[in-house]
């Protein structure tokens, strides 16, 4: 598993276009929309607190989470499988599952990479509140992580090549970050967008986030529709997972 991980990890380092895009865009954009000074002032949408604070870090961090797990990992596989590398690893005594472990565990450390240049940025360019409840913090990224990174397994399982890929995956991501919030705040959707959003994974991940920045533990509801999700997606990306 090490030497697969190290392999994986200096591939990954040779094309590090696509890896650089998902740490650095999260970022940028905290830094830019951050600059809008309405949203630097306290709001009563968001119960007195400001957009920088409420929103922009948990829907940024989401951002980096849905374009690793739905652009970065299902390509990577993708092509594996178009280039018969996934059939020739089939065959030898290293297990495939070995090579999903190294990409998955490859692509959380790039998702954790990128919202913490997230968390840093906000904080020290616009003044935004660190994670006041830093331990739920923590479980809420790691299960919101492993839930859109599975998905993005899923995507992988169905994509024939590594250019089919990203096409899937954005026709996936583009839908969740709308329910999400990142268009329209959660607080004013019509009741039954909101109803999708609280069942969608993507809103608990964000609705949890805000909840440990206020010093909350997230919600049971919360945890347990991205636990669910997980399992489902999980289920899935196995049944539906082939080598060739």
């Amino acid at each position: 598993m090490k030497k697969i991980l190290a392999v994986e990890a200096k591939l990954f380092l040779r094309d590090w276009a696509a890896g650089a895009f998902a740490l650095l865009l999260p970022a940028l954009l905290v830094v830019g929309i951050g600059q809008i000074p309405y949203l630097r002032k306290p709001d009563p949408a968001f119960g007195g607190e400001r957009f920088i604070d409420a929103q922009l870090p948990a829907q940024m961090i989401l951002l980096a989470l849905l374009t690793v797990s739905f652009t970065v990992l299902p390509t990577t596989l993708a092509t594996y499988r178009e280039q018969g590398v996934l059939r020739r690893m089939s065959t030898t005594p290293v297990h495939p599952s070995r090579l999903l472990g190294a990409q998955l565990l490859l692509n959380l450390t790039v998702a954790a990479l990128g919202a913490t240049l997230v968390v840093v940025s906000a904080r020290l360019v616009l003044g935004s509140r660190l994670p006041a409840q830093l331990l739920g913090f923590l479980l809420v990224f790691l299960l919101g992580a492993a839930a859109m990174l599975a998905l993005g397994l899923v995507i992988a399982s169905i994509a024939s090549n590594g250019k089919t890929a990203p096409t899937i995956g954005s026709l996936v991501m583009f839908p969740l970050l709308f329910v999400a919030g990142m268009w329209i705040p959660r607080e004013i959707m019509p009741d039954l967008l909101r109803t999708i959003s609280d069942y969608s994974v993507v809103g608990p991940f964000v609705n949890a986030m805000r909840d440990t920045w206020s010093g909350d533990w997230p919600r049971l509801q919360h945890v347990a529709v991205m636990a669910a999700g997980l399992a489902l997606f999980s289920g899935l990306a196995v049944k539906l997972f082939r080598w060739e």
